[in-house]
């Protein structure tokens, strides 16, 4: 099995918990946009897209903020059975009306069930995703919810860099040793 991270918006930088999962683990590699400053739905689907059907066998994906949006956009559109499930952690509410202009052009959010198993983690104060949007979203695509109580947009910022529990989560909802 191949684990491919999706970050969103910006990036993820050095210290973030995705690259430290990258550096760590020889079955993971990071889906690579042409620009991280330029939100691009359909860009960043299609990118998506060509590095899933570039990568041999099963795969697991893991994406954060706009990547985890990515994740679900990818799946309800152009879903590939080698993909097993995905790990959506605090993806951003592109939709809310207070939603950062440079993230608005990802809109809309899928708003059907996805074809994959998702297991969606989000925050009680994130500030770009409300917990009860979080929710609403876990029941729309099918996705087991997670919250981590005070964990901000479980990024670098809040505290999220070498974050051991990401890892301990992609092996049991993949049911591999990582």
């Amino acid at each position: 099995m191949h684990f491919l991270t999706v970050p969103g918006y910006t990036g993820s930088g050095p210290d973030h918990w995705q690259t430290h999962l990258e550096q760590e683990f020889a079955d993971f590699s990071r889906v690579v946009q042409r620009d991280w400053e330029t939100v691009d739905r359909d860009r960043w689907v299609a990118r998506l897209d060509e590095v899933v059907r570039g990568t041999d066998g099963e795969v697991f994906l893991i994406g954060h903020s706009c990547g985890a949006v990515t994740i679900a956009q990818w799946a309800a559109t152009r879903y590939d059975r080698r993909v097993v499930g995905a790990l959506l952690v605090a993806p951003a509410d592109i939709d809310a009306p207070d939603a950062l202009p440079a993230i608005r052009p990802q809109a809309p959010l899928p708003s059907c069930e996805l074809p994959v198993p998702t297991h969606l983690v989000v925050s009680d104060d994130d500030p770009f995703l409300t917990l009860d949007r979080g929710r609403e979203l876990a029941l729309t695509w099918g996705s087991t919810l997670e919250v981590v109580p005070g964990g901000g947009h479980l990024a670098t910022r809040d505290g999220y860099g070498r974050w051991e529990y990401a890892a301990q989560l992609v092996a049991r909802l993949t049911g591999t040793t990582l």
